[in-house]
C-alpha cells in the first residue's frame, strides 16, 4: 500500500470584506494557501501570483527534491511581485501569505514552506499540532515572554505581519517530515484562525470525516463568528492506497 494526499479547498469572502484576497491551490501533490494584502486589487493580485507560481510543483517530485522545488516557488512568486510592483508603483506595499506543502512521489516525505500567518495545522492520532509558527508582531512578542499565546489572541497589532512575500528577500521556513496513513492536515488563512478556538479545529477535523463537510463546517463557524476577514481553508488526508 502506498501513501496518497487527498485534498480539498474551500474559500468564503466573509461577512464585512468587499473582496476576496485569499487564493488556494488543492492538489494531488501539493496544497497551499494564500492570504493576499495591500488593499484595493493589489492584495488579490499578490496572493494569485504566489499560487500561480506554486502549481506547476503540484507533480510527481523526488523526496529529494521536495525542499529545492518549494524554495524555487519561492522565488519565483517573489520575482513576479517584484516585477508587477515595478509595472505599477500603487501596488507598493502588495503582498502575501504562502503556506504549502508538497507530497514526495513516493509517498514517504512532506515538504513545507512558510513564510506570514497563515497556518498548517497536523491532526494525528487524535491530536492536533499548530506545525507554523506565525511571522506576526505579536507572536515575537509572545517568544519574547513580553505577552501570553492568550493575550496574543485580542492584542490591538495582531494583524501586523512581521514577513511576507513582497518582492523583497525574506526568510521562509522550510521543514520536512515522514507521513502516516490518518494524517489530516488543515491549512488556512487567519480569517479561519483569528476567529475560532484550536480546540474547535480539532473538534471539527475529528467530527466530519468528509473533507468537503469538514471544510464547508469550518467556514461555517468563522461566518458564525462574525466573519470579519476572508476565510480559506484546505483539507488534506494521507491515505493508504
Amino acid at each position: 500500500m502506498t501513501l496518497k494526499l487527498r485534498s480539498v479547498g474551500a474559500s468564503d469572502r466573509g461577512l464585512i470584506r468587499s473582496g476576496n484576497q485569499d487564493a488556494l491551490h488543492a492538489g494531488c501533490w501539493l496544497v497551499a494557501v494564500a492570504d493576499g494584502m495591500g488593499g484595493m486589487a493589489a492584495g488579490d493580485l499578490a496572493s494569485r501570483i504566489a499560487i500561480d507560481a506554486f502549481g506547476p510543483l503540484d507533480v510527481e517530485t523526488p523526496e529529494d527534491a521536495l525542499v529545492a522545488a518549494l524554495q524555487s516557488g519561492i522565488e519565483l512568486a517573489t520575482a513576479r511581485i517584484r516585477q508587477a510592483v515595478a509595472e505599477d508603483p500603487e501596488r507598493q506595499g502588495m503582498g502575501t501569505t504562502l503556506t504549502a506543502l508538497l507530497f514526495a512521489r513516493t509517498g514517504s516525505c512532506l515538504a513545507l514552506a512558510h513564510v506570514g500567518d497563515s497556518r498548517a495545522y497536523l491532526f494525528r492520532e487524535g491530536v492536533m499540532k499548530q506545525v507554523t509558527r506565525d511571522d506576526t508582531f505579536v507572536q515575537m512578542l509572545v517568544d519574547q515572554g513580553v505577552i501570553t499565546p492568550e493575550q496574543a489572541t485580542s492584542h490591538p497589532r495582531r494583524a501586523v505581519v512581521t514577513q511576507a512575500l513582497q518582492g523583497d528577500e525574506i526568510s521562509p521556513t522550510y521543514a520536512t517530515m515522514v507521513p502516516q496513513a490518518g494524517d489530516r492536515w488543515l491549512l488556512c488563512s487567519d480569517g479561519l484562525s483569528n476567529v475560532v478556538r484550536s480546540d474547535t479545529l480539532a473538534e471539527v477535523l475529528a467530527g466530519y470525516p468528509d473533507r468537503e463537510a469538514c471544510a464547508g463546517k469550518l467556514i461555517d463557524l468563522a461566518l458564525r463568528a462574525g466573519g470579519p476577514d476572508n476565510i480559506t481553508v484546505v483539507i488534506a488526508d494521507i491515505v493508504e492506497e
